[in-house]
């Protein structure tokens, strides 16, 4: 008889995860080599594991995932909200902490200083959610597959992710598209996978090809210890911050209660936004009133340790999840759909996104960047740029713009794009 075990197990597991993502990655240099994030080798490895014990027939393990302890959900939600003790996925906390540290790390002179390159990024996401729609719809067709399908297994989830997927779900399912909402869930964990196990080794392609490091003493020779040292080290590091870690870590809390508020608004205007939005938001403000003010006490290196541990927690107890059984049972041509246009996004990274960033090693980290937010998410998106410039040495630009491009401005412009296609395939 099949057992689902609490949510409360994965935050549990999240740090063994770790532990054998990180000594599985020492063991076996080639992963290093191709820039896999730990939390993703951990986390697809645990889930593989679960794959085969109930596999075996030995037990039928599954975890829930969400939870409605009054504790863990405050933060995230208004008190309109959780008065009525909603139901949230137990990593949400993690993930909108997480985008908090995104905004208040990114100074307003480092996006100023953007220019020609978020142009390009924000331009070709753009035209990798068009491409991906299109290339969706006409294999659907081919297929005999109702079209909208294409759309779900395009840009709504790739591109969009499943915080897009869920938002636009009920408009699919008005238009015809049964069960829109699994549908999406399946074809954006899909992504995720993908995401996380294909945009570090193809940066690392492109780089190698061209023999690009970052320029300056600051580059990092390529060791895999110094790859592979992350979450632990960035544990240990902050414990040594003492009060000042402690002091940025309660500024992260009080952003992300202010930006429930800001999402519930948004939310009750009709912007289908992800849940971290209003964080985002409030920590961009937060950053940009700070330095507008000559203010010196925001320090970016707590807070992208602080983004070091929590982007890790978050990966650890999403990938550790997944049902790779339900994962591998999807239909043929979402399944088809979903590995076409995950090449096709690999492609387009490659031969038009690259040369156009300038075919460096700042290029190279943004193609990884792209392809983990045009892919999976924004949240593989850092990993895999953090797993790159670990190595490789410091990406300033790229840290900076990416997570900004795929964690909100993309929203408001695959928005658009989906809304169109729906349009056409009414």
């Amino acid at each position: 008889m099949p057992l689902t075990l609490s949510p409360w197990f994965l935050l549990l597991f999240a740090v063994p995860v770790l532990w054998l993502g990180e000594g599985v990655v020492r063991r076996v240099p080639v992963l290093s080599r191709f820039n896999l994030p730990v939390p993703v080798v951990g986390g697809l490895l645990f889930s593989a594991l679960l794959l085969a014990v109930n596999a075996s027939g030995l037990a039928g393990l599954t975890f829930a995932t969400k939870v409605s302890a009054a504790w863990w959900t405050w933060l995230v939600t208004t008190e309109i909200e959780w008065a009525a003790r909603p139901l949230k996925n137990l990593n949400l906390p993690l993930l909108v902490a997480f985008f908090t540290c995104v905004g208040l790390g990114a100074p307003v002179q480092v996006l100023r200083s953007g220019g020609r390159a978020l142009a390009v990024l924000l331009l070709t996401a753009t035209a990798l959610a068009v491409l991906q729609n299109t290339v969706g719809v006409a294999l659907a067709l081919a297929l005999g597959a109702p079209p909208l399908l294409g759309v779900v297994c395009g840009a709504l989830t790739l591109v969009g992710g499943h915080g897009t997927a869920l938002g636009f779900a009920p408009r699919f399912e008005q238009a015809g598209l049964a069960s829109a909402a699994t549908i999406g869930a399946s074809a954006a964990t899909f992504g995720l996978v993908a995401g996380g196990l294909l945009a570090g080794p193809l940066a690392e392609w492109l780089l190698r090809g061209r023999g690009n490091t970052a320029p300056g003493p600051a580059s990092v020779p390529r060791e895999t210890p110094a790859a592979v040292a992350s979450f632990f080290g960035d544990l240990r590091a902050l414990g040594a911050l003492g009060r000042e870690a402690v002091g940025h870590a309660l500024l992260i809390a009080a952003c992300v209660k202010a930006g429930a508020w800001v999402s519930f608004g948004l939310d009750r205007a009709g912007a289908s936004l992800p849940a971290y939005m209003g964080a985002l938001l409030v920590g961009f403000a937060v950053r940009a009133a700070h330095d507008a003010a000559g203010g010196t006490w925001l320090r970016g290196e707590v807070i992208a340790r602080l983004a070091a541990v929590l982007l890790p927690l978050f990966l650890a107890v999403t990938l550790a999840a997944l049902n790779l059984a339900e994962l591998a049972a999807v239909a043929g041509p979402m399944l088809v759909i979903l590995v076409v246009n995950t090449l096709v996004s690999l492609a387009f990274a490659a031969w038009v996104v690259w040369p156009l960033l300038g075919r460096d090693h700042e290029a190279g980290v943004m193609v990884a960047g792209l392809v983990g937010f045009g892919v999976g998410s924004t949240a593989t998106a850092v990993a895999a740029m953090d797993a790159i410039t670990r190595r490789r040495g410091p990406a300033p630009r790229a840290v900076a713009l990416v997570p900004p491009t795929g964690g909100f401005l993309i929203d408001f412009t695959n928005a658009p794009v989906i809304s169109a296609f729906l349009q056409l395939l009414r």
